[in-house]
Parts: C-alpha cells; sequence; structure tokens
C-alpha cells in the first residue's frame, strides 16, 4: 500500500467515525421541558420534578440506539481488518468507537438506575483519587469553598457588573472573535455569535458558532471569559479539527476529550486572568453538588444547597437541573460538570510534567482538535509523519513556550513548599 493509499484509508475511516456519530446529541437527549420548571415553582418548590423513565421515553431519540451500536462496533471491526491492531491513528480512532457506544449506553439508560453507572464510566465520580492516596474532586471543592469564602466579598470590580445586555454582548463577542481568527489565520474569519432561546447555560459554544440566552446579561468580565473559554479553546480547537486533511475524527469529541476541552478552558481563563472568585465558587459547587447526590441527596435538597449559596431561584434550579438531567429527581447524578475542574488539574500537572521532562513541542498539540492527553504523544509523532498537521489556533500563551516554561519552572518548586508551616512563619506579616 503507498502512502497515498494509507493516507486514504485513514480518511476514509475517520470520516465514516464523524458520520456515525453525527445525530448523537448528548444534552439534547437528556434536557428537561420548560414546563417542568414551571410545575416545580407553582408547587414552591416542595414537589419533585415530574421526570420518570416515561419521561424521556416520550422524548424520542433521531437514531435506533442498537442499530448505532452496531455501526460502532463494525466500524471498530473494519479499523483492526484494514490498519491492523496496534496502527496508532487505528487505536485512538477504536477507542473512540468503544466511547461513543457507551454515551448510546447512557442515553438508552436514561431515567433509570444505570444512567449514573454509564455516567461514571465517562466523566467520573466526585470521589475518584488523581492517583493513590492523592486528594479527590470533593476534597478539592472543600478546600477551594474555604478559600473562596475569605476573598469574594472583597475581589470585585467595575467589571463585574452586568451591564451588557445579550443584544450588546453578542456584538461586542463577535468582534473580538473575528480579530483574534482573522490575526492568527492572516485572512478574513467571520466566527458567528447569536442569540438563543433553546440553552440552559448563558453561552454555548459549536461548530464556529456561540450562541448566548436571549434573557442573559453580561458583564465585561463574562464577555471575557466567553471570548478565551468558549472563543479561543472552544471554536479554536474546532477549527483546527475541521483542518485536518486525513484525522477528520479530531474535529469531534467523545467524552474524554471534554475533559481536556473544560480543563483547557479553565486554564485559559486563569492565564488571562479572565476568570474570578465567583465562577470558581459556581465550578466547585457543582463537585459539591455531585457528591451529594453521589451520597442520596434528591433534587429538592440540591436546590436548597443552591439557594443557600445566596443564588437566585432560577439559578438554583438551572443548576440543579444539570445534575439530574438524564436521571430523575431521586437517582443518581450526570457527572459532567466535574469535567472542569477535573480537567483543569490533569492538563495543569499535565504541562508541569512536559516541561520539566523537556517536551515542550507537545504542549500546543492541546489546541490540535478536540484531542485526549493519552493521544498526545502519538498526535506529535502523527504530526511529524505528516499526517497530522499543526493547529493554526493557538493562544499566545501557548505559543510563547518560553514564557510557560518559566512560569511552570517556578510552580514546580513552589508546590514543594509547606503552606501550613509558611503560614507561621508569615504570621508576623499577615
Amino acid at each position: 500500500m503507498s502512502e497515498t493509499q494509507y493516507h486514504q484509508v485513514i480518511r476514509d475511516l475517520s470520516d465514516r467515525l464523524v458520520n456515525a456519530q453525527r445525530p448523537i446529541r448528548i444534552l439534547d437527549a437528556l434536557k428537561w421541558s420548560s414546563t417542568i420548571q414551571k410545575d416545580f415553582f407553582a408547587n414552591g418548590f416542595k414537589k419533585m420534578p415530574a421526570v420518570d423513565t416515561a419521561y424521556y421515553q416520550n422524548n424520542p431519540l433521531k437514531f435506533d440506539p442498537e442499530q448505532k451500536i452496531a455501526e460502532f462496533d463494525q466500524i471498530e471491526r473494519d479499523i483492526r481488518r484494514e490498519l491492523g491492531q496496534l496502527n496508532p491513528v487505528g487505536a485512538i480512532m477504536q477507542r473512540m468507537c468503544r466511547e461513543y457506544s457507551t454515551v448510546v449506553e447512557l442515553i438508552k439508560a436514561r431515567g433509570t438506575p444505570s444512567f449514573t453507572r454509564f455516567s461514571h464510566q465517562l466523566y467520573g465520580s466526585s470521589a475518584d483519587a488523581f492517583y493513590a492516596g492523592a486528594p479527590t474532586l470533593k476534597d478539592l471543592a472543600v478546600l477551594v469553598s474555604n478559600t473562596l469564602a475569605y476573598i469574594q466579598k472583597q475581589a470585585g470590580t467595575d467589571q463585574d457588573v452586568k451591564r451588557y445586555t445579550s443584544e450588546e454582548a453578542v456584538v461586542l463577542l463577535g468582534n473580538r472573535l473575528n480579530e483574534y481568527f482573522s490575526e492568527k489565520n492572516e485572512k478574513e474569519a467571520t466566527i458567528r455569535v447569536k442569540l438563543s432561546d433553546d440553552i440552559v447555560a448563558d453561552a454555548a459554544a459549536g461548530a464556529e458558532v456561540i450562541k448566548l440566552r436571549r434573557e442573559a446579561m453580561f458583564s465585561e468580565r463574562d464577555i471575557r471569559v466567553l471570548e478565551v473559554h468558549e472563543g479561543w479553546v472552544h471554536l479554536g480547537t474546532t477549527m483546527n479539527g475541521l483542518s485536518q486533511p486525513i484525522c477528520t475524527f479530531l474535529s469531534k469529541g467523545p467524552p474524554s476529550s471534554t475533559i481536556t476541552q473544560e480543563g483547557l478552558a479553565i486554564i485559559m481563563e486563569i492565564f488571562t486572568f479572565s476568570s474570578h472568585p465567583i465562577r470558581m465558587q459556581a465550578l466547585t459547587d457543582r463537585v459539591t453538588a455531585i457528591d451529594m447526590v453521589e451520597q442520596g441527596a434528591n433534587f429538592i435538597e440540591v436546590f436548597d444547597f443552591f439557594r443557600e449559596q445566596a443564588l437566585s431561584d432560577e439559578e438554583s434550579y438551572t443548576r440543579t437541573t444539570r445534575i439530574f438531567r438524564g436521571s430523575t429527581p431521586t437517582n443518581g447524578p450526570f457527572t459532567k460538570d466535574l469535567v472542569y475542574n477535573k480537567g483543569f488539574i490533569l492538563i495543569y500537572n499535565y504541562i508541569r510534567l512536559a516541561i520539566q521532562n523537556g517536551l515542550l513541542s507537545q504542549i500546543p498539540l492541546l489546541f490540535l482538535g478536540k484531542t485526549t492527553l493519552e493521544d498526545l504523544h502519538v498526535l506529535n509523532d502523527l504530526v511529524e509523519e505528516g499526517i497530522v498537521v499543526p493547529p493554526k489556533y493557538i493562544p499566545s500563551q501557548f505559543n510563547d513556550l518560553a514564557g510557560l516554561s518559566a512560569w511552570m519552572c517556578y510552580s514546580l518548586f513552589l508546590n514543594r513548599l509547606d503552606l501550613k508551616r509558611l503560614a507561621i512563619e508569615y504570621k508576623g506579616i499577615l
């Protein structure tokens, strides 16, 4: 087989994988209708939302689950047959086939006790350890929440005032992203930012488009977070993936890539000083709430937890629904909201270790497409072979590997210091 034929085989299998996953829309399959919220509010927050297995069965899927699983199984067999069991590109695509099959199983299990089991397989649990004896995500939530309690009221600025309507935010964000992508690609780029009535969060990123919820209000900091989080990371990696001439699967990602994506987005918020204590508190509250449900809490108990954080009734409902969507008000959680903190920790430590081991060239590959940490060393080899092209859109913080290395080199040392001991030494100063 010639090199051209080999590349075409990879491209054909990759395209099949992309097409097979196309009708699978996890959040669309799991979402609750607006009538559920209206009824919950009408009952004074005292009656559980009317969501059970039958509720999800009345929300038909756009594909047959059994046929879809069989399709992924066939693609996986064809990958082994045409590329071999140990081919590095084939190994990535085979794993993606298996993961997408698990996604279909998750969707099939809507409203049943098995739903959370599949969610744990895909996104993890709040009790998962990063290594033997390490703190867990719920330990992180406690530590960060305790720290933020001291600083939240002292850290607000005029940038946090929600003065922009969604219409104004669309214009501001669109202009900034068009400037960013045009500059990076040295040609005109049109990034669409539009209003939406069908999203739960204030914003959501798709392929070359960011949706802003029509009724939301935005601060200057909110818009900056959307710029770097949704724009530089989510849109940037989508466009880098779409630029791949052979490995087109890099434009679409299963849940394992979501962990990398959201972790990278949170790192960009921090590297650009765009984030703030209230946002960090929101992310850690999600971990706490998921842990509550894993320990047996129901919808109303989690809703009350969010209200205790001084959130509005509407925001408390939205955040609670994120954790119970796909499940029922008394069953286990949908654990996707763990990926922000989990991804941040995994990627931050990956960058530190890559620098410590002199593997700087692999770090920008985080922006190559919808990647996973496990695949970066393989993707690095594929770039050298010409099967994968380097990313076009990389934020300056990751293009300047010298500056990034200096930052991380100091962090390697700082993490060896005992903060409790330093607090004693600094007591007189503080």
